[in-house]
């Protein structure tokens, strides 16, 4: 009997989001991060802060002050997914916010320049541990514990180790104040009689970018299939180094981003900023259902991530809830949220 030719086989990284398995787990993920976001507003319901929580007011500040971390932790989805993890988004954060102010308020430069400039030197700080990772095989880790520790020295070396500001030192000794920057009052402005921030939508527009290039772009299979499997990613001729390179890059430009808004909200460049931002980054994709492990994730998942610890951390602000206890807290929720994922797996 002539012989069946067998079908060609589909490569199993390419074709891991089209099994029903992905789809099941995705629904069940979406399912467990949105039960966690609606606990978190029950709490709010029941400890208002004097009714502070029924204000719309709270919920606008809540959502503004929320948006910085979504943004870093749209950048940080896309090293998730690949099975990486990035520690230097907070003081990339602080780098751009510096380098911002300095070139905003003290060179007067456009902000037509001034933005783009800043968003390469975030990109080329991803690029950079991109590149290391994926070339010279380090863990990420390393790598970005590295770069992390070099990014806030550049910060606090270009700074002179203080805050920028509009407050100026001139040569013969004595000190002027400068205008704030027209760009740095735009960003921190409020549309729509004040009901919400210019910054909140920066956000939601990162959302949507980050949506269409995972969800519609060839680029966001390629960087699931290689947190499913690098090895046979490459096997399928997924260019694993330029795709993770991308994923770094990407994840320092966010980072630029929300150093551009920091700058605006604070009015100055802080090398100090964005200590400890990266563990609520980190939290947020968790929370939100993105496996650690790579290869399953989204970035709808790190928007009811970033709602949950947004609205997470106004409750307790509004209760009068220490800093401290907060921080224990995100700590506390980050190994719950890991443990919630293993069950599912």
């Amino acid at each position: 009997m002539p012989e069946t030719p067998d079908k060609p086989a589909q490569p199993l990284a390419l074709d891991r989001a089209e099994r029903p398995g992905w789809r099941t787990w995705l629904s069940s993920s979406s399912a467990t991060a949105l039960a966690a976001l609606c606990f978190v507003l029950l709490i709010g319901t029941l400890f208002s802060g004097d009714g502070a929580f029924y204000k719309w007011n709270t919920h606008r500040d809540a959502l503004r002050q929320a948006s910085v971390y979504g943004m870093l932790a749209c950048g940080m989805t896309f090293v998730i997914i690949t099975a990486g993890i990035d520690l230097s988004v907070g003081s990339v954060l602080a780098l751009v916010a510096v380098a911002f102010s300095i070139l905003s308020i003290h060179l007067s430069w456009s902000p037509w320049l001034a933005i783009p400039a800043c968003l390469a030197l975030g990109a080329t700080c991803g690029a950079a541990s991109g590149a290391v990772i994926a070339r010279l095989r380090i863990q990420p880790f390393i790598v970005t514990l590295a770069m992390m520790v070099f990014a806030r020295g550049l910060a606090k070396t270009i700074s002179g180790g203080r805050k920028v500001s509009t407050a100026m030192q001139l040569p013969d000794g004595s000190w002027t104040a400068a205008d704030v920057p027209h760009v740095f009052r735009a960003i921190d402005s409020r549309l729509l009689g004040d009901n919400i921030s210019v910054v909140s939508l920066i956000f939601i527009l990162c959302v949507v970018i980050s949506w269409i290039i995972l969800a519609r772009l060839r680029w966001g299979r390629y960087l699931y299939a290689i947190g499913g499997n690098e090895e046979a990613a490459r096997l399928s001729g997924v260019p694993v180094t330029i795709m993770k390179v991308l994923a770094y890059s990407l994840a320092g430009i966010f980072s630029a981003i929300a150093g551009l808004c920091q700058a605006a909200q604070e009015q100055q460049g802080d090398p100090e900023a964005g200590i400890g931002y990266e563990l609520t980054a980190i939290a947020i994709v968790v929370i939100g259902g993105t496996n650690l492990m790579g290869g399953r994730g989204g970035i709808g998942l790190t928007l009811l991530g970033t709602l949950t610890i947004g609205y997470l951390d106004k409750i307790l602000s509004i209760n009068a809830v220490p800093e401290a206890s907060r921080l224990m807290l995100t700590g506390v929720i980050i190994i719950v949220a890991v443990l919630l994922q293993r069950r599912k797996d």
